[in-house]
């Protein structure tokens, strides 16, 4: 690929924002300027046309403001009932859209976009409505008006003199598939409203005399063309990007919107969407918090966090900063980002900080060279206080400082004393430097400033001539002292600083501990549920507020993962939000766009599979959001809980996989037995019939005998094989349940011998059963089955000596012994040989059994309450034995 065919490809970001609006609805917006333009009548014209065409297409809400002509166009279409709602004792009538996504038709209109919900709804705005029908694949079309958009919100209001409190984010006519303007000329609405097509005639007067005036109708109609003329350039330009066709880009501009404590940061963050919108260029709204001011008012903190969500509902990218120098960590940002303007209000300093060019403001102009800046003026918020650089102490905190002031200053006059009538020095108002260093320290700087101004008073009168009155006979003195109380005040600033950043360093080794607390626990969590009740507990312990967990398992139901302080289940509304943020991936509930009224905030805990649980957090008040420290804390446990259970359920998985490995490797091994160990009975029991069929009564008696005794040997043999496989299964599924019944071991082992009499014809057993034996709990049927099993495997391994049996008492138990004197078992493979289908040595050449039998011995053993091991060697430095315990039963 040439270089000039590099530089032609389709952009990826265009391509990549196309493919991410696949399986979305299209939303297509009918703009006005004003009320009355005819946005509903147009929208409900093009609907007609659409179903007309054959379109499944239903009405979800339309106003039609009681005009005869929008009514009438209603009549034909399938418009959804409305939702009843209660409100106050007033019944409302809202748009339902759980009967819209339970319809699911190709396209749906929704009127007045801007609209508020009832507060019951499930989401605040209907916008938001409409953002999830668009997510469920369905097709929007709605209306607004231009005064609605949420950057223009304050210049309508300063065009008209009416405040817009209904309002629309940007991007949602920035992601609009369609846009259509629906004009009409200012004389035309007018007259409209004279004749009594918008509204009733009196409200149609007092509305001409105050909003439909013909200066605010045209200043209304140019943003309206302003506006779709930019959101037309925006799809030309996105066009040309997918289709990789040579043209003007947009610039590179991007923009910081800084953040300040007061309401006119509203002012501010909208003029910096509305440039960036003109600029089409990302912005950030930046919040720099100065260090010492980690407390602050209630007023304060909703000011910061009102400005800052209305910066994210605009599109603007929110961050949080905290340093000593405003002007130097916003600028040293700003270069870190590449921010080519900054925006920003008037700053609030004082004369003196105005006189020396020292306000916020004055730095960020002075310092940012390279960078353009734009000062917002809004005279609505002038009236605001200026932040102050440190708070003023409660009166508690006062008493205890100027108290702790007077203490210290007290001691030292009492030292002072000793020191004069030991040691006599010239000058004591050294001395009293410590009370204000003493003070700083302990108490913070307003004890410092007390003590330097006590201390100053007390040396004067108890120490300087004439003695116990305010006056200073030499000028030398008043200048040392006057040095003195300058000294103390500068020393007891700086320490009362070492004290505040000792205090925060102190807080954040604290929030460090936690969190490193914290991770050790995630790790030594074993399974899912104890990660979420450490989740749970450490964000209810950091916040100090009620937290719970909620997960969705495989059958789809929402349920109560954790909670700290217990909670038995949560109310309806509640769990709708939970669902919600578990669904859709984003925050639900307290302060949010969805759920807003419920108690609880819930956010999505994602890990790399999805959303897997939701973590809802009660705030202790809710009229306050989340302070910078809260918010970083609960974000940082969100995050690191995540982590844990993706880690957790990569255990998970790990496990179940090696447990299928482990499966697999059984079947493959069950499979390679039954080839070999059903084949070959089958083929020797298949060879004998087809030669007694075939041959007959030619055959001599002794070899038609040897025939019929192989097919007995083959067939018990196959026996035994499947009588193995059953009992191997019924152990596996738990489904052997054996008997208590009292057996007697002795007649268990008689009648195994005159068993294996038969089935091993010239082999040797031998048998050795203590007098004493008492009885034992257990299955008489069972216990044979093992033992034959035993006296099987002791017969193919141990040679022609055979096996040999024992039973004696050893205490409180009964002790059975099978021993064969074959070449023994490794050491190693004592334990092995318990395992399914593993064989140990050879028996003529080939391997011998299935390797099931001492795995069943095992299993029927424990089953009935015994243990089992294997000795090797066991006699004479060879064979093997194998050692059964079974719990005697008392003699009564």
């Amino acid at each position: 690929m040439s270089r000039d065919e590099f530089d032609r490809r389709p952009d990826p970001d265009a391509l990549l924002a196309l493919s991410e609006k696949e399986g979305q609805g299209k939303l297509r917006v009918f703009l006005g300027a004003a009320p009355g333009v005819g946005k509903t009548y147009a929208m409900l014209l093009r609907a007609r046309a659409a179903k007309a065409d054959g379109l499944d297409i239903v009405v979800g809400l339309v106003e039609t403001h009681g005009r005869a002509e929008t009514q009438a166009l209603l009549e034909g279409l399938d418009v959804l009932p409305r939702r009843r709602s209660e409100y106050k004792g007033r019944a409302i009538d809202e748009f339902d859209i759980d009967a819209a996504l339970a319809r699911k038709p190709q396209l749906i209109v929704v009127d007045e976009l801007a609209h508020t919900n009832a507060p019951n709804s499930r989401h605040p705005k209907r916008w938001q409505d409409v953002e999830e029908l668009l997510q469920a694949g369905i097709d929007v079309w709605t209306a607004m008006n231009v005064q609605h958009l949420e950057s223009l919100a304050d210049v309508v209001t300063r065009i008209t003199g009416v405040a817009v409190r209904e309002t629309v984010p940007d991007r949602l006519l920035q992601d609009a598939n369609d846009v259509i303007l629906v004009d009409i000329t200012p004389d035309e609405l007018l007259q409209r409203l004279k004749e009594g097509k918008v509204y009733v005639p009196e409200t149609a007067r007092r509305a001409t005399q105050n909003f439909f005036t013909p200066r605010n109708l045209t200043a209304l109609r140019e943003l309206a063309l302003r506006r779709t003329a930019e959101r037309v350039d925006d799809q030309m330009v996105d066009f040309l990007r997918q289709g990789a066709i040579e043209g003007p880009w947009a610039t590179s501009e991007r923009l910081l919107v800084c953040v300040g404590h007061d309401r006119t940061s509203l002012a501010v963050v909208r003029a910096g969407a509305r440039l960036a919108t003109g600029l089409n260029a990302p912005w950030i709204a930046l919040y720099v918090q100065l260090a010492g001011q980690e407390e602050r008012s209630a007023e304060t903190v909703r000011n910061i966090d009102a400005a800052l969500r209305l910066a994210e509902r605009l599109g603007a990218q929110v961050e949080r900063l905290s340093g000593d120098d405003l002007a130097a960590e916003v600028l040293k940002y700003a270069r870190r980002e590449n921010i080519t303007q900054i925006v920003l209000g008037r700053s609030r300093a004082g004369r003196l900080a105005r006189l020396l060019g020292r306000s916020f403001t004055d730095e960020i102009v002075r310092r940012s060279k390279e960078i353009a800046v734009h000062v917002v003026v809004d005279d609505m918020g002038t009236t605001e206080p200026r932040p102050r650089r440190w708070r003023l102490p409660s009166l508690p905190e006062t008493g205890i400082s100027v108290l702790g002031a007077i203490g210290a200053v007290s001691l030292t006059v009492a030292f002072g004393y000793l020191l004069d009538y030991w040691l006599h020095p010239p000058n004591l108002s050294v001395v009293f430097l410590l009370p204000a260093v003493l003070c700083a320290a302990q108490f913070g700087l307003l004890s410092a400033i007390a003590a330097a101004i006590l201390s100053f008073l007390a040396c004067d009168f108890f120490f300087i001539e004439p003695r116990y009155v305010f006056t200073i006979s030499e000028p030398e003195e008043f200048l040392a002292l006057v040095v003195s109380l300058v000294v103390a005040v500068i020393t007891g600033t700086l320490a009362s600083k070492m004290r505040e950043q000792a205090q925060k360093m102190r807080r954040r080794a604290q929030a460090a501990q936690a969190l490193f607390e914290y991770s050790r626990k995630l790790s030594a969590a074993k399974d899912l549920d104890e990660v979420l009740w450490a989740a749970t507990m450490q964000i209810q312990k950091a916040l100090n507020a009620p937290c719970v967990v909620m997960m969705m398992p495989n059958d789809g139901a929402l349920r109560l993962g954790a909670a700290w302080p217990p909670l038995d289940q949560l109310d309806a509304g509640e769990a709708a939000a939970a669902r919600w943020a578990l669904e859709k991936g984003e925050a639900a509930g307290w302060r949010t766009g969805t759920l807003p009224s419920v108690r609880f905030q819930f956010r999505p805990l994602a890990t790399g599979r999805g959303v897997l649980a939701v973590c809802g957090v009660e705030p202790r008040h809710p009229s306050e959001p989340f302070s910078a420290e809260e918010e970083s804390a609960l974000t940082s446990l969100i995050e690191q809980s995540c982590v844990a259970i993706d880690r957790s359920m990569l255990v998970g998985d790990s496990i179940r996989a090696a447990a299928l490995e482990e499966n697999e490797k059984l079947r493959t091994t069950l499979l390679a037995s039954l080839s070999h160990d059903l084949r070959t009975p089958l083929t020797s029991i298949t060879g004998a019939v087809t030669s007694l069929r075939e041959l007959g009564e030619k055959l001599p008696k002794a070899d038609r005998d040897d025939l019929l005794l192989s097919i007995e040997e083959e067939a018990g043999r196959l026996s035994r094989f499947v009588a193995n496989l059953l009992d191997m299964s019924r152990i596996e599924s738990g489904a052997l349940s054996p008997r208590r019944d009292l057996v007697n071991v002795a007649e268990v082992i008689r009648r195994l011998v005159e068993r294996c009499k038969k089935a091993f014809p010239g082999q040797k057993l031998g048998v050795s059963v203590a007098s004493d034996l008492p009885p034992i709990r257990g299955d008489a049927n069972l216990l044979a089955q093992v033992l034959f099993n035993l006296v099987d495997n002791a017969q193919k391994y141990g040679g022609e000596t055979g096996a040999v049996i024992h039973a004696r008492r050893e205490e409180k138990d009964v002790v059975v012994t099978v021993t064969d004197e074959g070449p023994g078992v490794k050491a190693a493979d004592l334990e092995r040989i318990f395992e399914k289908f593993y064989r140990s040595g050879r028996v003529d050449g080939r391997k011998a059994g299935t390797g099931l039998g001492l795995s069943i011995c095992r299993g029927l053993v424990s089953a009935m309450g015994g243990t089992i091991v294997a000795q090797s060697p066991a006699v004479r430095r060879k064979g093997t034995r194998i050692v059964m315990r079974f719990p005697a039963v008392s003699e009564q």
